[in-house]
């Protein structure tokens, strides 16, 4: 595509070609040229190329101002570095400026060079300044720092120049003068305002990895438990995200934010807990939590918030393998739901859900179907995904594919200028000025037509890339040739008609990106997961303190960060599950022993146990026979019954069986929710039943009647022994009668006093006496269950 390719920013970013070349300069050459040269080669030889013009290294550490207008004073300073074996004397830096660049692709071209051509490097300034050097001697470094007045630089009109810094100086081997070092960057020079700025739409993102497990404390505010307390070291002043934050409240920017993260350090502020191998210790830095929420929440105050959906899905992942998943879709769906609530809940100020954006702004026809499938009708792609064949930079809004979706393209280039390390000065340095310098020069292109370009950079930045953002947009603070604007507002620009609508093809989508997707089995262990949780929340009494801790765990199991962790996000999931898995087993038979009926019906007793800290309800136990012929169950081959157990409590489970047929019999016990799902596991028992003959039940009769006749024997004899002593207490009345009268005893003579009376009749046992046979007390008898 050439020139339109080049505009539009396919080649590598601007910190990855400065670490390239710094690579190539310290490794490639060396390298190379110890396999073309002979063994004897010395690394400094290999370190030179033809004209020596990569002996000394220069590095350009500040430049002020990075847009100078009139009346002001350049200023470049750095070191220099003799990376050669030979001694560099009568050396000299210089300035050299010049020529201006005519397109975005010729700047891109100059960034790529780095050793010096005469060709193409312009002289040094007449007049200008110079540091001298005498000596410098092999591996050591000196200071310089040059100024330099911006009408003494001769640029002519408005435009972006080359400046660079080099060293010229001799060598003990080579006694003339040349170029032993050379560092380029550009200089925007825009001294008024342009009459059509362009829009500048800078996204500035707030996201985190996963910290947060699915469990919660056992106390009544569940307090939530965390992986690790990683994410403090973040908050911490002078942490990643507190950088964003301090720098971001002053910056025209776009927030986009992640509720996963402002759930996470919520949780953190209310008081947490984290785990430390099988016990959970309290979490220490409440404070820190609270204070970067304060911040935050100011400084957000004023400024357009877009809420990313609930843990910043992996689209593409779910896309290219999880959307054949069942339900994998239905996660986004819940996630971008929850992102609106959650950042109004916490930062009190409405954000906009109206926005997806894939990794890296990568797209094809299947990420835009699934970005767009959960309401959210915009999607952030980038440039070298969405490429149009233009000499200029359009405007990054458009329809795309059909129409109903609206891409915002963020421009390649501006996008991907602070990646890499940002640690180092000069790093930091060289993409600031060739950041601005190409949105000036996207400015310069057709300076008639205002135009809106987006920038959305990396999703997490470090807080070095976060310094030299904002030093880029504080560049911009004068709005000599832009003007700052929200996403909002850049979907909302009028496209340019000859912008790319087309949707990319599959096989245009990277490879490298690709290659990281999270894998299918990460969708199907949600899935798993979330079938899990259904079953689980309907026998609940409060179903709240549990579904939403795990929803948003399953959530966070498909986040973009674990790209890179595969490891690490398998580990996640499976303990989410496992700890569901805790949960649900916390409900359950009680294992029971086999048992024995005798009688035709019986009870049959089932416990149900709850070990949970809150209630169970619909539920429904179902006792099964294996043999519906020898032991119903209320007619049938099965009976249920309701189950509904308080917390930490248990329940026995009563049923009636009916018993036609003896032997060993099993039977099945199970649980199930409402809708007729099995819950948890079944068991199994064995009934032995003892039948119940008409011999058996003569014999019981034949007892029963020995009993009845006994107790009338036993009645008949009592009263005939009564019957007797009543008439022998009269016979004895009758004759003390007579003695009264004769004065002498009975009739034998027997003398009262000294004489024995005649022995008493022993009465008859009155108990009678049941033999074996009788089937009385005393006799074997049968135990009945009733």
């Amino acid at each position: 595509m050439g020139e339109a390719a080049d505009i539009q920013g396919t080649g590598p970013s601007p910190a990855r070609r400065w670490l390239r070349r710094t690579i190539t300069v310290a490794v490639g050459a060396p390298l190379l040229a110890g396999l073309l040269q002979a063994p004897t080669a010395s690394p400094a030889a290999a370190a030179e190329d033809a004209t020596g013009s990569k002996t000394v290294d220069v590095s350009l550490d500040t430049l002020t101002p990075s847009a100078p207008v009139e009346g002001d004073t350049v200023t470049v300073s750095g070191t220099v570095t003799n990376r050669g074996k030979k001694v560099i004397t009568e050396a000299t830096v210089d300035l050299r400026v010049g020529p201006m660049m005519t397109s975005r692709s010729e700047i891109d071209q100059a960034s790529e060079r780095t050793g010096y051509r005469d060709d193409s490097d312009p002289p040094t300034l007449d007049e200008g300044p110079t540091l001298k050097i005498p000596r410098l001697g092999p591996g050591l470094s000196t200071d310089f720092s040059l100024s330099v007045p911006v009408s003494e630089l001769g640029l002519d009109e408005s435009g972006v120049y080359q400046l660079g810094v080099s060293l010229t100086g001799q060598t003990s081997d080579r006694r003339y003068d040349r170029v032993l070092g050379i560092e380029r960057t550009f200089l925007p020079y825009q001294p008024e305002a342009t009459e059509k700025k362009t829009q500048l739409t800078y996204l500035w993102p707030l996201i985190s990895s996963a910290h947060v497990s699915a469990e919660t404390n056992t106390d009544e505010q569940q307090t939530p438990v965390f992986e690790d307390d990683d994410l403090a070291a973040e908050l911490r002043p002078g942490g990643r995200l507190d950088e964003m934050v301090s720098l971001g409240k002053d910056l025209p920017v776009t927030w986009v934010i992640d509720p996963d993260l402002l759930a996470t350090v919520d949780a953190m502020a209310n008081g947490y807990r984290v785990k430390d191998g099988t016990t959970h210790l309290p979490g220490k830095n409440q404070v820190v939590a609270e204070r970067w929420l304060d911040s935050l929440e100011k400084a957000v105050q004023g400024h357009k918030v877009v809420a990313l959906p609930f843990a910043d899905p992996d689209l593409a992942s779910l896309a290219h393998r999880g959307k054949d998943v069942p339900s994998s879709l239905g996660h986004l769906q819940s996630a971008t739901s929850l992102a609106g609530t959650t950042v109004e809940t916490i930062l009190h100020v409405q954000p906009s859900t109206d926005f997806s954006w894939p990794v890296e702004g990568a797209v094809d026809p299947s990420i835009v179907a699934v970005a767009t499938s959960a309401s959210a009708d915009k999607v952030i792609a980038r440039s070298d995904s969405v490429r149009d064949d233009l000499s200029y930079t359009p405007t990054a809004a458009r329809p795309l594919g059909s129409g109903s979706t609206t891409a915002v393209v963020s421009d390649a280039l501006l996008s991907t200028a602070f990646e890499g390390d940002m640690v180092r000065a000069e790093n930091s340095t060289l993409a600031v000025q060739e950041f601005l310098s190409h949105s000036l020069a996207i400015t310069l292109e057709q300076p008639e037509q205002q135009r809106s370009i987006v920038v959305a950079p990396q999703r997490v930045p470090t807080g070095a890339q976060a310094q030299s953002m904002a030093t880029a947009l504080q560049g911009l603070s004068a709005r000599r040739w832009s003007q700052p604007t929200d996403l909002l507002a850049a979907a909302a620009a009028k496209p340019d008609p000859n912008a790319s609508t087309t949707v990319p093809s599959s096989s245009r989508y990277p490879k490298d990106l690709r290659d990281r997707e999270l894998p299918v089995q990460t969708f199907r262990d949600m899935k798993t997961t979330r079938d899990e949780l259904d079953d689980f929340k309907v026998i609940l009494t409060q179903p709240e303190r549990v579904v939403p801790p795990f929803g948003n765990a399953i959530n966070r199991e498909m986040s973009t960060s674990w790209r890179g962790q595969a490891r690490e996000a398998a580990v996640y999931r499976n303990d989410v599950l496992k700890y569901l898995q805790g949960l649900t087993e916390s409900i359950q038979l009680v294992p029971k022993s086999d048992l024995t009926l005798s009688g035709r019906s019986a009870t049959i007793p089932v416990t149900v146990q709850n070990k949970l800290l809150q209630g169970v309800d619909n539920l429904v136990l179902r006792l099964t026979s294996s043999n519906k012929s020898r032991l119903e169950l209320n007619g049938e081959a099965y009976a249920e019954l309701p189950v509904k157990i308080s917390a930490g409590h248990s329940q026995s489970v009563k049923f009636t069986a009916t018993a036609n047929a003896n032997g060993q019999l099993p039977m099945t016990a199970q649980l199930y929710t409402e809708d007729g799902t099995p819950y948890g596991q079944p068991m199994t028992f064995n009934v032995k039943v003892s039948e119940i003959t008409a011999t058996v039940m003569l014999v019981i009769a034949g007892g029963v009647l020995l009993l009845v006749l006994a107790g009338v024997r036993m009645y008949s004899q009592r009263k005939r022994v009564a019957a007797r002593k009543a008439e022998a207490d009269a016979e004895k009345t009758d004759a003390g009668t007579e003695d009264d009268e004769d004065g002498e005893g009975g009739e034998d003579g027997e003398d009262g006093e000294d004489g024995e009376g005649d022995e008493p009749e022993q009465p008859s046992d009155p108990t009678p006496d049941t033999g074996p046979e009788s089937g009385g007390p005393s006799g074997p008898s049968e135990k009945v269950d009733r």
